[in-house]
């Protein structure tokens, strides 16, 4: 697939492939499309998480220079992060040399704040806890002031946080910005209203897409902080009570409906807390119907959730159908529609 390598203007005009995960019906449309797509009484979940300035760059106790990339604050108000080296994002991932290893107790110098590793997990050396010297607004503030957005070496240039940010960004949670959401323009999901289509939301720490160690991408997704409000709860209930249906704005908010449901039996109902639950191939959904997604390779961990919508078959002609027609990929890219 070839990587959109930057925002593009008229988000509407983006491209949308629909597919029938049934009968395997492939068609074109675009995004300014979705409102005729959709049915009155369907509803459209998004995940309102706003991307962090999650990418830190500071100096190892050795003044040994390395970027902290964040993946959310744990209940504890610490940190779970990914080291990386020194390079910046215009070096791939996997071409990064490995990080210096940080024991616990290590601090980082970021300049205006620091921080210390509290656990380094088993997992990966690479992958720890960080527990910064203060807390609040204080630290968030810095986060504002030092941070970047996490980008990777596909892109043109330098993003902005606002380059990475849904229309109805809320609470800082994302480590890379829930992508599916981006073409969703407020004329869009007036337009979606108006039809009928309901609107809901849950809040989804949307993790890292790559690190480039092995172990840790093979990992990928790690257990990610969720919220279902109740609002979101009783919109799904009567949903279903109306033969609607219910689409996932992303694998993020798919993960986070499916993974409360989870947590409770099978039925979803307001709750919060962190979903370490993997979708593919068999599982059985309990809450989306239809998924609207970025256009993603095969292999990657946002493809391997697709898998629990449609069969391979039908995700590989899809594929080989967007490949053709030069549908780009990678969070500025387009989009596919799986729904029946």
């Amino acid at each position: 697939m070839i990587p959109a390598r930057w925002p593009r203007e008229d988000a509407l005009q983006e491209r949308l492939l629909h597919v029938h995960p049934r009968t395997g019906a492939l068609r074109d449309a675009r995004i300014g499309d979705l409102a005729a797509i959709l049915r009155p009484g369907d509803l459209l979940v998004v995940n309102e998480a706003a991307t962090m300035p999650g990418s830190l760059r500071g100096l190892a106790p050795d003044e040994t220079p390395i970027e902290v990339r964040l993946l959310g604050e744990l209940q504890t108000g610490a940190f779970r992060a990914v080291l990386f080296d020194g390079a910046d994002w215009r070096t791939p991932t996997e071409h990064r040399a490995p990080p210096p290893l940080l024991p616990g107790g290590s601090k980082i110098d970021f300049g205006q704040l620091s921080a210390t590793v509290e656990r380094v997990a088993p997992l990966s050396a690479r992958l720890v806890e960080l527990r910064f010297d203060r807390s609040g607004t204080a630290l968030w503030s810095a986060f504002y002031r030092t941070g970047r957005p996490v980008q990777y070496s596909h892109t043109d240039g330098p993003l902005e946080l606002w380059h990475v940010q849904v229309a109805y960004a809320s609470r800082p949670w994302a480590a890379e910005m829930p992508s599916a959401g981006r073409p969703l323009r407020w004329e869009l999901l007036l337009a979606l209203r108006d039809r009928g289509v309901q609107l809901a939301s849950v809040t989804h720490a949307a993790g890292l897409s790559a690190t480039g160690d092995a172990a840790l991408d093979a990992a990928l997704p790690l257990a990610e902080r969720f919220e279902v409000p109740a609002g979101t709860a009783q919109a799904v209930a009567r949903t279903r009570e109306t033969q609607g249906r219910v689409v996932a704005v992303g694998t993020s908010a798919v993960r986070a409906l499916e993974g409360a449901a989870a947590l409770n039996g099978g039925a979803l109902t307001a709750c919060a807390g962190e979903t370490d639950l993997l979708l593919g191939p068999g599982y059985r959904r309990r809450v989306a119907d239809g998924l609207l997604t970025g256009v993603h390779e095969k292999g990657g961990s946002h493809y391997a959730l697709l898998r629990a919508f449609a069969s391979d078959e039908v995700l590989a002609r899809a594929s080989a159908w967007a490949e053709e027609r030069g549908y780009l990929s990678h969070e500025f890219g387009d989009s596919w529609l799986i729904l029946g």
